[in-house]
């Protein structure tokens, strides 16, 4: 995924705090009643993700998600998909390309990687590297076809014949993308990269992935354009198509550079696409309410069946960038692409959900190298509290995502048996054990973002009663 920070001005903080609210109200009523299909990037750049197992069994029982892909071939993360309908596209990691161009290597891999869990898990595709074209390194560039054609034949090899295998691109292979019809690839790697490339997936039956992200693409003046909300469109006279959202168009444009070199009928996956909900206040187009319209109408989109202008009636596999909020990755926006919290609380919907509610993963019925008992297990009383080094900042935000999240938060009000002592932390504590106690008692469910910590201490007080 690529990373571009955009800068504008900030709307009123209170008239943008009424628009998302109705915007979001609007969006969550419409969703119900939607079941939708999709696929998810489960990125792991972060300290604070749940373990393989429970994200699986979450997936399962509480979504509609039926596709993931990950960015490495993790044995925990594979494993833990065993004997679910969910199919997985894993990865060789750029730093693998090179080797895996030679057979015996590629042998070596698939043996290590993908025959230790197939077929209990549905391991669907085999990614040969992530936007390497992108990545700029010639001599990568040149041994990705070849990587490809290795994988497959050690597939064929091994007696797997229904394992795909493809690379995903950022929209950067482009040399020219606009209007759609004038869509090609960047020279010199057209003939040489691409048209080779193209061939293999034909051959195989295999798809060309990209990475269409209209929030990298977007300016001022094309926002709602690229957020799929009423705009004028964006006419492409050599076909007479005006063009209502970013997202057609820039598929379209990988369309007809695909078609320029002749192969129009090679399918199409989304293998990443997005938009954060947060970012830095001077940040242009970044918001809660932005990511919403995005997501949930794109959703919408590929599943409607209606394709593209150029590509009417196709329906492209699509992954969302991504299943979870990464702590790690640089810049606040990257940081917040996810559709969940680590604890599993959405950070929005987009129709993926079974239930309408704040949910939580259930534990799954056979677990390898299950993980040690804990107070909890035991049936021992715990409760969840702030960390001693939790800034007030940090408690300040979990009070307003526990609060508005449907938990009870009454008792911390002014006048309420917990208001007194009137500090941050306090109402804090209250806040995120309510939260805790409310969703399953999980460790999961006391994370807030590394701030929290489970106690077999009461922190009651006077007539302050924490539930346990």
């Amino acid at each position: 995924m690529e990373t571009h920070l955009m800068m504008g001005s900030s709307s009123p903080a209170l008239f943008t705090t009424f628009l998302i609210s109705v915007y979001l109200l609007c969006h969550f009523v419409c969703l119900v009643a939607a079941d939708y299909t999709v696929g998810v990037n489960y990125g792991t750049v972060a300290d604070n993700l749940p373990r393989p197992y429970q994200v699986a069994s979450f997936l399962k029982d509480q979504t509609t998600i039926d596709r993931v892909k990950i960015f490495d071939a993790n044995p925990d993360i594979i494993t833990s998909f065993a004997n679910y309908n969910i199919s997985l596209t894993i990865t060789v990691p750029n730093g693998d390309v090179l080797a895996v161009s030679n057979l015996p290597a590629a042998q070596s891999w698939v043996a290590a990687n993908v025959l230790p869990h197939y077929p209990q898990t549905k391991i669907r595709r085999i990614a040969v590297g992530n936007e390497v074209i992108a990545a700029g390194d010639k001599n990568l560039i040149a041994h990705v076809v070849p990587a490809m054609k290795s994988v497959h034949a050690a597939l064929k090899l091994a007696g797997i014949t229904d394992v795909q295998v493809s690379t995903p691109h950022s929209m950067g292979i482009m040399a020219k993308s606009e209007p759609p019809s004038s869509g090609r690839f960047r020279r010199g790697y057209d003939k040489v990269i691409f048209a080779p490339m193209l061939e293999f997936h034909r051959q195989t039956a295999s798809p060309f992935m990209v990475c269409p992200y209209p929030y990298f693409g977007f300016t001022d003046k094309t926002l709602d354009y690229a957020l799929f909300k009423p705009n004028g469109g964006v006419f492409d006279e050599a076909t007479g198509v005006n063009y209502t959202n970013m997202f057609d168009a820039q598929m379209d444009a990988v369309y007809s550079a695909m078609k320029r070199l002749g192969y129009g009928d090679v399918d199409i996956v989304v293998a990443e696409t997005g938009w954060p909900s947060a970012g830095d206040p001077n940040q242009q187009g970044v918001s809660l309410e932005n990511a919403v319209s995005y997501n949930a109408n794109l959703v919408k989109h590929v599943n409607s069946g209606l394709g593209t202008p150029l590509m009417p009636n196709r329906t492209f596999d699509t992954f969302l960038f991504s299943l979870f909020n990464e702590d790690l990755k640089p810049g606040l926006s990257e940081r917040n692409f996810g559709l969940f919290r680590p604890d599993f609380a959405p950070v929005y919907d987009v129709g993926i959900l079974r239930n309408q509610q704040q949910v939580v993963a259930p534990a799954p019925t056979t677990i390898t190298a299950a993980p040690s008992p804990t107070a909890a297990d035991k049936g021992q009383k715990t409760w969840c509290v702030p960390k001693d080094d939790a800034t007030d900042a940090a408690l300040q935000s979990n009070i307003d995502y526990v609060c508005g999240s449907g938990v009870d938060c009454k008792p911390i009000q002014d006048g309420g048996p917990c208001f007194l002592p009137n500090t941050v932390r306090s109402h804090a504590s209250y806040a995120m054990n309510a939260y805790y106690q409310a969703y399953g008692r999980n460790d999961y469910n006391c994370d807030f973002t590394s701030t929290g910590v489970i106690t077999t201490a009461d922190p009651s007080y006077q007539e302050c009663t924490y539930v346990a």
